[in-house]
């Protein structure tokens, strides 16, 4: 009998051997959402989404939840659940089952918990008189239910900025365990937390690749009271709200579009922002009155969440080669990431887009507006470098790569998140990448992140993978949810792959020129 497209893309998710029952059963949802009619859009916006000069991430046609939901866990340890009939957490124990409940009650756009809260904060009040073994015991256990119950890479866990034996113990965790769940952020302040703490996230992220670390003092000025979180691909959201929807503009598709760079200014950037902000607007619209959500959600009900506090994520990427065509119909040879004339164009890019969305007021928007993030790309991606990343083989010295960047980082309010490579004799001289962040966040770095050559763990865009599951991938399949994700972005090795990075090497100069 012959199959309708949709039953026979149904088809093929249920007979695919290298996917687990679950796997099938989130990807059929998906099928079955994407089945039906699109949010409503205007014919020139659903045009740029056809043509996908902007992108709406693949989230679903019919936007039922939010993209990213970050609850506030320390109320929820207080007060407990009438929804899930928890009581008040009393002891550490009770904190963490609590905390295991809860996770998998919150929605994201993967089907999992994409913030699973500043960790270190919220347990502390719980720890009473146990010692630190005992507290390790314990963590280490929660961590491999993380892994092993929430295998999925764009799942995020915070910790610091204070010095604690929370924050020390799970560092220690997870440079031991390996893991590619949770991708964990420490959340660095000069004005709190020790260099002795700073180096151990430092000596992690050389075994590890981990921790992603957040520049607090310069992040914090952009939020209110109730804090942040950083939460999947490097995404800063409000605390007890998040991000409702995240949409892309492919600036490099539009660079294509312009006749040359002030066409690209005045003319062909503003008209796709204004395209993409009316995808944004409507699906945010489905979101806010027709999914019902906010009306339902016991997180809403027990005030873990406030609809006002969600935001919606203006995201661009392809900077590098909107740039470097731009400069090529110019006859001008600088390239982006090299030519000051060239990074001066970017910056004029990024502030044009910050501008243009501050002067627009969105429906259903924390304060009113999107905020703007550097995306960091996804699997499909081909000959587009991730956000404002310089492409993939091409980098320049660490030193040269953050001069090149570092005054965009101002304007990413959501989020920006460049991955230096460095080669594996760091891991003789920790002390010099220790150095290399703090003179990042000295000019201006939001956040930094780097992948150590050698390491089994890597970053894709954001998330982080293993090589040795990339590789078994094709013939197994992977209990990891993101390592297709992983398998797809590897698979281009000539245009886009993460395996294209070049590792480089941090010099006794570089370190001392930028103490």
């Amino acid at each position: 009998m012959s199959m309708t497209e949709f039953q026979q893309s149904c088809y093929n998710i249920v007979t695919d051997p290298n996917l687990s029952p679950k796997q099938k059963s989130n990807l059929l949802a998906l099928a079955a959402e994407n089945n039906l009619p699109y949010v409503d859009l205007d014919e020139e916006t659903q045009q740029a989404l056809n043509d996908r000069v902007i992108c709406d991430m693949y989230e679903g046609h019919a936007p039922y939840k939010p993209r990213y939901v970050l609850p506030d866990y320390v109320k929820f340890l207080k007060q407990g659940s009438q929804w899930l009939e928890l009581n008040p957490a009393e002891t550490f124990n009770d904190a963490l089952n609590l905390l295991i409940i809860i996770y998998h009650h919150v929605p994201s756009v993967t089907g999992m918990p994409v913030y699973l809260g500043c960790l270190d904060q919220i347990l502390l009040p719980y720890v009473g008189n146990l010692t630190e073994d005992e507290i390790y015991q314990r963590l280490k256990h929660f961590w491999i239910m993380l892994d092993r119950n929430l295998p999925d890479a764009f799942m995020h866990a915070n910790i610091g900025p204070t010095d604690n034996i929370i924050c020390r113990v799970i560092l220690r965790i997870d440079r031991e365990l390996k893991q590619v769940a949770p991708n964990l952020t420490f959340i660095y302040d000069e004005d709190i937390t020790p260099e002795s703490l700073l180096l151990v996230a430092i000596e992690n992220i050389c075994e590890t690749s981990k921790p992603h670390i957040a520049n607090n003092n310069m992040i914090q000025k952009d939020f209110d009271g109730q804090g942040y979180g950083v939460v999947s691909c490097y995404n800063s959201l409000p605390v007890a709200g998040g991000g409702s929807t995240l949409s892309r503009i492919n600036l490099k598709e539009v660079a294509v579009r312009s006749k040359n760079i002030e066409d690209f200014l005045s003319n062909i950037l503003p008209h796709y922002c204004q395209l993409q902000l009316n995808l944004i607007q409507a699906r945010s619209n489905f979101l806010y009155n027709k999914s019902n959500f906010f009306n339902s959600s016991f997180l809403v009900e027990e005030g873990l969440i406030d609809p006002k506090r969600f935001a919606p994520m203006f995201g661009i990427f392809g900077m590098a080669e909107a740039v470097n065509i731009l400069q090529e119909k110019a006859n001008l040879a600088g390239r982006y990431g090299f030519d000051e004339q060239a990074n001066e164009l970017a910056l004029t890019i990024t502030q044009l887009i910050a501008k243009f969305i501050n002067n627009h007021t969105i429906d259903y928007a924390w304060k009113g507006k999107a905020m703007l993030h550097s995306q960091s790309g996804i699997s499909i991606d081909r000959a587009t470098t991730p956000g404002l990343r310089i492409p993939y083989g091409q980098e320049p010295d660490p030193v040269t790569h953050i001069m090149a960047l570092y005054k965009h980082h101002q304007y990413f309010t959501s989020g920006i998140s460049d991955i230096l490579t460095i080669d594996e004799t760091i891991k003789n001289n920790p002390l010099a990448l220790l150095q290399i962040c703090k003179a990042a966040f000295k000019f201006g770095f939001r956040e930094f992140t780097a992948n150590i050559s050698g390491n089994d763990l890597v970053r894709v865009t954001g998330y982080m993978v293993r090589l040795s599951d990339i590789k078994r991938y094709k013939k197994e399949g992977s209990r990891i949810n993101t390592t297709f994700l992983g398998s797809e972005a590897a698979d281009d090795t000539e245009n886009n792959s993460y395996l294209c990075r070049k590792p480089r090497v941090i010099s006794h100069e570089q370190v001392m020129g930028n103490r």
